[in-house]
C-alpha cells in the first residue's frame, strides 16, 4: 500500500467536511459521483490509499455545490 500525501489528505478532509455540511451520506455521494458504493468510504478511511483524482474534484464540486478550489489549501503545504 502507498501512503497518502499531506495534500491528498487535505483534499479528502475538505470533501468529507463539505459532504457532511450538506447532510450527504457516503453512499449518496458515491451514487452521484458514479463510483462504487465503497469507494467514498475507502477514500475517507486511513486504512486504504484510495484518493480522488482531478476529474473527481471537478465532479465533486458540481455535486457539492462549490468550486474545485474549495478542496485545496490557499498556500502550499509543508
Amino acid at each position: 500500500m502507498g501512503e497518502i500525501t499531506q495534500i491528498e489528505q487535505y483534499v479528502i478532509d475538505r470533501v468529507r467536511e463539505r459532504r457532511k455540511e450538506l447532510g450527504m451520506t457516503q453512499q449518496e455521494l458515491a451514487v452521484a459521483l458514479n463510483v462504487s458504493n465503497g469507494f467514498i468510504g475507502s477514500v475517507e478511511s486511513s486504512k486504504f490509499d484510495d484518493k480522488y483524482n482531478l476529474s473527481h474534484l471537478n465532479d465533486l464540486a458540481r455535486i457539492l455545490r462549490c468550486a474545485p478550489r474549495d478542496f485545496l489549501p490557499t498556500a502550499p503545504l509543508d
